[in-house]
Parts: C-alpha cells; sequence; structure tokens
C-alpha cells in the first residue's frame, strides 16, 4: 500500500504509538510521519506509507499553525503541563502574601 493518511491524533498517543498502530493495521513497516506531536497535544499528523514516505522531504516545508492555552506566571520543570511548579509570577506571589495576611 502506498498514500497519505491524515491521522487526528488523540491525547495520551504519541507520534510513535500512531505509526506503531498503522504498521499493524496496514501490515507494513514503511510508514513515516512529517512531524511529532507531544504526548498530550492533540492534532494533526500527516502519515506517509509506502513509496509516499519519499514525499516527507516536500510535505514538511509548509506553514504550520498551533493553538495553545496559556498561562502567564506560572512555570514548570520541563516548561509544559506536565512538569511540577518551578516558580510563582509576582502577581501570584504578592496575592499570596496578601492571603496570609488577612
Amino acid at each position: 500500500m502506498d498514500g497519505i493518511l491524515i491521522i487526528d491524533k488523540p491525547e495520551s498517543f504519541t507520534s510513535h504509538d500512531v505509526v506503531a498502530r498503522l504498521r499493524r493495521i496496514l501490515k507494513t513497516k514503511r510508514i513515516g510521519h512529517t512531524g511529532t506531536l507531544d504526548p498530550f497535544a492533540t492534532g494533526v499528523l500527516v502519515m506517509l506509507v509506502g513509496k509516499a514516505t519519499r514525499l516527507a522531504q516536500f510535505l514538511d516545508r509548509d506553514a504550520k499553525e498551533y493553538e495553545a492555552v496559556i498561562r502567564f506566571g506560572f512555570e514548570t520543570d520541563t516548561g509544559d503541563r506536565t512538569g511540577r511548579q518551578k516558580a510563582e509570577g509576582r502577581k501570584q506571589k504578592a496575592e499570596g502574601r496578601r492571603q496570609k495576611a488577612e
């Protein structure tokens, strides 16, 4: 089988999990993708099967768009939502001191 598949990757799957599952379903080892998504991310994975894997060098040049929810004044040790809180912003610290004083 040769071709391109568009997969809507669910949360908790890695990009490699999707590759492994497709290899089992399609009974082929020649599968690749044009970009990696973090396990907690959802979104589109462009999967290339068989001879279509040669197209990867052309397909990953396109512009990409990302949607994100950002929380300012909050930092984790991994730089994403999976990490432990590392530091609080100034506003959060000030609010915490105010609450303790009351």
